[in-house]
């Protein structure tokens, strides 16, 4: 017999399933690969594990899932599906119709297994979808890991990406903003606190949102389900044999490695935000980004490699951030952007967007206005008084930012302007019209405060308008904005079971993606609180099962 032209490498490990990435992509692969039976390893390219989700808010965005009937809530497919055909469209094949289906088909499985493995999963009762008024549109259907004790997963808890444990909810955000200005914040302050005690007290390290997700995650993954997470193993390539893929060749703390994949490969290793010279190339701008610092895109330049075809390379989970300084990185705004008594203007000293819209669209339009900007979030001294603004909340940071020219303070608005390099007369100009809007309640240029998702984040004793409030009173603070994002949209283009195409719409045999390692079946836009962790978990799950039924 002829000898075999492609004969098998000699693996220096084999299991049925590789991951990689650690985030909530990975990490939820892992735990349904193994709840199929599977062996798994999960590779981090770094020396901390969670990725983007350990830092970030922790929210999965999951129409119609199992919290909402247990609470009577009104969902249904029909209605998940006219929504998300109202605000992403069709931009390109990873926001078909089919993938659309799949993301919501596949929330119950999530939520059911990973409450079977004791993750305490909870809904954000409040939280409004960012387009609630369009067809379909919801209140409610995110939904977060409860806080968890850290100290269950021991020293892991060391090599987490996340930066400090706190028992933050998702719902506590909106209120804790203005705990010292209405009594619902002052109240769920106090609750704060005494959830924090009552931990300590209990002998408990809680930690909430992303850092909640990612430990909780990593309890049932490494610890119940006997998992291995790898750090410092970064994907080097793919293992491919007649167009299919059989494993990975990586390097762990040093050493070169190959594994075997005899069900496939998961990649799930974030996206390409740190990658400045990625950004410049595929969308013109080095970005802000406030993610993990090994997502450098390498996994999506793999995939490439071995025939993936690529989509929304162009874009990111945008929005506005602080300007970064000495060291400390962009700060993303979200709900600060809402509390009255502020504006975002360009450098003319004018608006040019609802302050208080869905961070993607702010990001969007302040590329599509001035991609160099700069813009300057303007405030006057009840903003500062009244709600707290993470950004502002270290005496040490806010002196590096007045002397870096990112904060910037003035009694006058003619004098703040002078400051930051506006025409007076402009912003003059431009405030005056704002505090008209304000006290009508209506902001007529761009409908601040319309929607049920800008009011989310407003002050309900600021009438007619909850996110309007005149900018009267010195002294008045200014922040450098600049555009900042939550990771990048593009990868590679997978069907409704993650598993990676070719141009012409073939299958990678053995390849799969998910979370920013794939184009974003959210498209161009960011339909409710969790719209990257919910697709992420989501397609990570069929991802696996798919790889469980497959031979």
């Amino acid at each position: 017999m002829p000898a075999n032209p492609h004969p098998a490498p000699s693996y220096d490990h084999t299991y049925d399933v590789v991951v990689v990435g650690s985030g909530a992509a990975g990490l939820s692969t892992a735990m349904a690969a193994a709840d199929s039976g599977l062996s798994v390893v999960v590779l981090e390219s770094t020396d901390k594990w969670g990725g983007n989700t350990a830092m970030s808010g922790g929210g999965m965005w999951l129409p119609n899932n199992p919290l909402m009937k247990r609470d009577d809530v009104g969902d249904s497919r029909e209605e998940a599906l006219a929504y998300l055909e109202a605000t992403v469209g069709e931009p390109g094949a990873a926001s078909n119709r089919a993938r659309k289906e799949a993301f919501v088909d596949g929330v119950e499985d999530f939520v059911l297994t990973a409450e079977k493995y004791g993750v305490e999963l909870v809904r954000a009762p409040d939280y409004a979808d960012y387009y609630p008024e369009k067809s379909g549109g919801k209140i409610g259907r995110a939904v977060e890991v409860k806080p968890f004790d850290v100290k269950r997963i021991g020293s892991w808890w060391e090599t987490c990406q996340a930066p400090v444990a706190l028992p933050v909810k998702t719902d506590d955000v909106w209120l804790l903003g203005r705990a010292w200005s209405t009594p619902a914040g002052f109240r769920r302050g106090a609750e704060l606190v005494f959830r924090a005690a009552g931990g300590v007290l209990r002998g408990k390290k809680l930690a909430g949102i992303g850092a909640a997700f990612a430990a909780s995650f990593v309890d049932v993954v490494v610890q119940k389900q006997k998992t291995p997470l790898w750090l410092n193993a970064p994907l080097e390539d793919l293992i491919m044999d007649e167009g299919h893929v059989v494993g990975v060749r990586v390097t762990r703390d040093g050493e070169p490695l190959t594994i075997e994949a005899r069900r496939g490969v998961m990649l799930a290793g974030g996206g390409f935000d740190q990658n400045k010279q990625m950004r410049r190339e595929l969308q013109g701008i080095e970005g802000n980004p406030s993610g993990a610092p090994g997502n450098l895109g390498r996994p999506i330049e793999i995939a490439y490699k071995a025939g993936a075809a690529l989509e929304l390379m162009d874009d990111a989970w945008w929005g506005a951030s602080i300007a970064p300084v000495d060291g400390h990185g962009a700060a993303f705004i979200v709900g600060e952007r809402s509390f009255p008594y502020s504006i975002i203007v360009d450098g003319k000293g004018e608006r040019f967007a609802n302050e208080s819209e869905s961070y993607v669209d702010l990001g969007h339009h302040m590329l599509e206005h001035d991609k160099d900007g700069p813009y300057w979030f303007i405030a006057d001294t009840r903003h500062a008084r009244r709600y707290l603004r993470t950004y502002a909340m270290d005496p040490r940071l806010n002196k590096k930012m007045t002397e870096a020219g990112i904060m910037v303070k003035a009694d006058s608005l003619a004098e703040l302007a002078g400051k930051i390099g506006v025409d007076p007369t402009r912003l003059d100009a431009t405030v005056d019209r704002f505090n008209g809007f304000a006290k009508a309640g209506v902001d007529g240029d761009y409908g601040r405060g319309n929607s049920a998702y800008d009011r989310y984040y407003g002050d309900p004793l600021v009438r007619p308008n909850p996110c309007l409030g005149p900018l009267e009173k010195g002294p008045f603070t200014a922040f450098k904005v600049v555009i900042g994002d939550l990771g990048t949209k593009g990868g590679v283009v997978t069907d409704a079971d993650a598993r990676v195409l070719r141009e012409d719409g073939s299958v990678i045999e053995g390849l799969y993606a998910a979370g920013n390692n794939s184009a974003a079946v959210m498209g161009r836009t960011y339909p409710g609180p969790g719209s990257t962790i919910g697709p992420a978990a989501v397609f990570g799950f069929r991802g696996a099962r798919h790889m469980a039924a497959s031979r």
